[in-house]
């Protein structure tokens, strides 16, 4: 990035930070994701450039390298990078809210190749799991239902899912723009980048362009659902219903 760029970047750090209260019930955010191909793929420059055009409230990413923690400096806000174990990259979120406690790591049932950890933040209102799951079919569903106790009611689970079809995680609706988000082996066009949400309902969504990344971009703008009795057993038993429909 030009000293101008960062310069003028900087300047904008005011305006980035400036909407910083959590949000609360019937309340809205916008969050941004996106895997950005490690070090070999979108370039600080591009992530900030986004976070500048989008104004997002939090910004997920995954293969995020060291470089991107530069971006409180830029951006000002809150920042947490969390590296897979005996890799230089990981998942990261940037974020206008300030974090109810610091963003940890969760180890996940792995494959062969990688081993995968969820980057769990909470807000204290809502909370958030950013992910990078495996490619076996079988396990990155098996990896969402270890994620899913540990999140607060409202929750949303984001990132690049590897998955392909419905994700059957009970309690969960995927809010995510249905558009492709990546080409398999650079031909098939594919969903794989998601947003299952819990307790909140989409008010907005997108694919983004892409410049440098495998990888475009998602928007998603959600508000927090007011809290209802009679939630908990309608939604278990329209899962139920979903989970017959499918067999």
């Amino acid at each position: 990035m030009s000293s101008s760029s960062l310069q003028e970047s900087s300047s904008s750090s005011a305006k980035m930070t400036e909407k910083h209260a959590v949000p609360q019930i019937g309340e809205s955010f916008t969050i941004l994701s996106w895997n950005l191909l490690r070090a070999v793929g979108a370039p600080l420059d591009e992530v900030v450039e986004l976070a500048r055009s989008v104004q997002p409230d939090i910004f997920l990413m995954q293969e995020a390298v060291d470089t991107f923690d530069r971006l409180p400096e830029i951006l000002g806000g809150h920042y947490a990078r969390i590296p897979l174990p005996d890799r230089i990259h990981g998942t990261a979120c940037w974020s206008r809210f300030p974090f109810n406690r610091a963003p940890v790591s969760c180890a996940l049932p792995s494959g062969l190749m990688v081993r995968r950890t969820a980057q769990l933040i909470d807000f204290s209102s809502f909370s958030i799991a950013n992910v990078h799951l495996s490619h076996g079919q079988i396990l990155n569903r098996r990896q969402l239902r270890r994620i899913a106790p540990m999140l607060r009611h409202h929750a949303l689970v984001m990132g690049d899912f590897n998955l392909v079809g419905p994700t059957l995680l009970p309690g969960f609706n995927d809010v995510g723009p249905r558009a492709a988000t990546h080409r398999m082996a650079d031909m098939l066009p594919i969903r794989i980048d998601r947003c299952l949400v819990r307790g909140m309902t989409p008010l907005g969504t997108a694919v983004l362009p892409n410049q440098s990344s495998d990888h475009h971009p998602i928007r998603v703008t959600l508000q927090l659902e007011a809290p209802d009795r009679h939630r908990s057993f309608f939604q278990k038993f329209k899962d139920r219903q979903s989970l017959k429909g499918k067999g």
